[in-house]
């Protein structure tokens, strides 16, 4: 991993950087899975990843208001230019620290089945992957769902 790439936590501001960047990079429209209320009220949780030529990744997430066990990672995205070096995992463990230190015990996530890069990460992180999980997000819309346990040996 390139050191040279700073990470701090987000700010409101990072929105329109982001939101930008992200269809790009993901390769198809997913800007509209990002309002603007994430990193108003998500910020302190969520992640900026910088480097000399701007924004080189981002991590939003949240710990849950409702299960005080549980933490949640929204969207991930990494420039292409730094793909395979290792920023994607960087801005997971930061994210699972925060987690651990807010007294969290488990992660999720969740992508859409036909995400094949996204489900090989995920297990590649230690994440269990269930699914597709039918009608998770609606009728029709199935999901793919991670969980990896914090603080586990």
């Amino acid at each position: 991993m390139n050191r040279s790439v700073r990470v701090r936590p987000a700010e409101p501001g990072d929105h329109d950087r982001i939101v930008a960047v992200v269809d790009e990079w993901w390769e198809r429209p997913i800007s509209s899975v990002l309002p603007r209320l994430f990193l108003d009220h998500f910020h302190r949780t969520s992640l900026i990843a910088e480097d000399d030529t701007g924004l080189a990744g981002f991590l939003v997430g949240l710990m849950s208001p409702s299960a005080p066990d549980a933490a949640y990672i929204h969207v991930v995205g990494v420039a292409p230019r730094l793909r395979g070096a290792g920023l994607a995992r960087r801005l997971y463990e930061r994210f699972f620290g925060q987690a651990e230190a807010d007294g969290r015990t488990r992660v999720r996530a969740i992508t859409s089945p036909q995400n094949r890069r996204s489900v090989a990460f995920h297990a590649a992180m230690g994440f269990t992957v269930t699914g597709p999980v039918p009608d998770y997000d609606g009728p029709g819309v199935d999901r793919i769902v991670f969980e990896r346990r914090l603080g586990a040996p």
